[in-house]
């Protein structure tokens, strides 16, 4: 029980948020930074307490906890997680530690709530290098069991949580993540001096995601031929994001069917920039097979983008009716959303306006304030 008499001192492990311009500040990162961001505004009540490596690092209303040791390589963060962190919380006098990506501290002298953002290191074990594997299917395993609450980033990855860690219930939160304010319908003129710097095509299709096996990008590629072969012209298909570890096959693939002067790869593209890049595109697929979530599909359909994305996982409670759901396991499916988007400009209208109103529905805000209630609980 926390003793009233003093303010509640929340921490939050925030060593895996980066503010370079890299592939590093996507994803997990992106999570750390909107919390950072929303949750001091969002509950008045406790005081905020975040530990970095890096002096320079700040954020409105939290003090910071500079823990050199754990900055470098992921096993000095892995060390100072487990021996160094449990100091640094007693130091100080935090009352319950937010571990924002799937591993918090054993050994913790406070509660421990823990997000878990999707189990595809369990349900998809071979898309991952052995010894990364092994440590996070045994660490967050452990820091559920122990955790005093769990925070999911959807119902989805909830159920995959009941299932395969056998966390009670009662134990096991969801709560959606926010999409960033930028994330909106931008003025047409910015837009096109973007696509003229850029010098982007005219019409293209966008796929936005770390190249890795799970984002499913083969059968977009496969989808994209087939409409290439139909005999109509067609947008030029512009895919974003960092390389992940399987991305040579992908380059490949593009090479053999005969596509190199068709699709165009940015590689890793800065969150800041991201909003123009989906404004200047015509539609916007996002294929995966697996999501914890899946941020890209939730930000197109905020800046007005026609969205068309798998039926599986977590993305139909993303996407809703705001977008077009396939079977992207099967490119003919996929290829045939694509071709109906593409001769019908009314429904891509449509679609991008019923993207816009469910994604209104999701706010950084929202998120900090339902997180910012689990934290309350647990503390009693």
């Amino acid at each position: 029980m926390h003793d009233n008499t003093r303010r509640v001192r929340i921490g939050l492990n925030a060593m895996l948020y980066s503010s370079e311009l890299s592939y590093r500040s996507a994803g997990v990162s992106h999570y750390i930074g909107g919390l950072l961001g929303a949750l001091p505004r969002s509950d008045s009540s406790a005081d905020y307490v975040a530990f970095h490596y890096l002096p320079q690092i700040s954020a409105d209303g939290w003090e910071f906890v500079h823990a050199r040791a754990a900055g470098g390589q992921p096993w000095r963060r892995i060390l100072w997680e487990q021996f160094g962190q449990p100091a640094a919380l007693r130091r100080s006098q935090v009352d319950l530690v937010h571990a924002p990506v799937y591993v918090g501290p054993l050994a913790a002298s406070c509660p421990v709530v823990v997000t878990i953002h999707d189990l595809s290191h369990f349900i998809f074990p071979e898309l991952f290098q052995p010894a990364k594997r092994v440590y996070l299917q045994t660490m967050t395993r452990i820091t559920a069991k122990r955790a005093a609450a769990v925070i999911c980033d959807s119902e989805n990855t909830r159920r995959d949580v009941l299932r395969l860690l056998q966390v009670p219930p009662e134990r096991a939160h969801t709560v959606l993540i926010g999409v960033d304010a930028e994330m909106q319908p931008l003025a047409r003129e910015r837009v096109e001096r973007f696509r003229a710097e850029r010098r982007l095509p005219e019409r293209y299709i966008l796929t936005v995601s770390t190249l890795e096996p799970r984002k499913n990008i083969p059968a977009l590629i496969e989808a994209y031929c087939m409409l290439c072969r139909g005999g109509q012209p067609v947008p030029h298909l512009v895919i974003g994001g960092g390389k992940g570890w399987y991305f040579r096959a992908i380059e490949q693939q593009v090479e053999r069917l005969g596509l190199r002067d068709h699709v165009v790869f940015t590689g890793f593209i800065p969150q800041q920039e991201l909003p123009l890049w989906y404004n200047a595109s015509e539609i916007f697929v996002y294929p995966s097979l697996y999501e914890g979530f899946g941020m890209p599909p939730l930000e197109a359909m905020a800046c007005g983008v026609p969205v068309i994305t798998s039926d599986k996982a977590s993305l139909p409670e993303v996407v809703g009716d705001g977008g077009l759901m396939v079977d992207t396991s099967k490119p003919e499916l996929l290829a045939t959303a694509l071709q109906r988007l593409l001769d019908e400009p009314e429904t891509r209208i449509e679609l991008g306006q019923r993207g816009q109103a469910r994604a209104r529905l999701f706010s950084w805000e929202k998120t900090a304030r339902e997180t910012a209630s689990i934290y309350h609980a647990v503390l009693g």
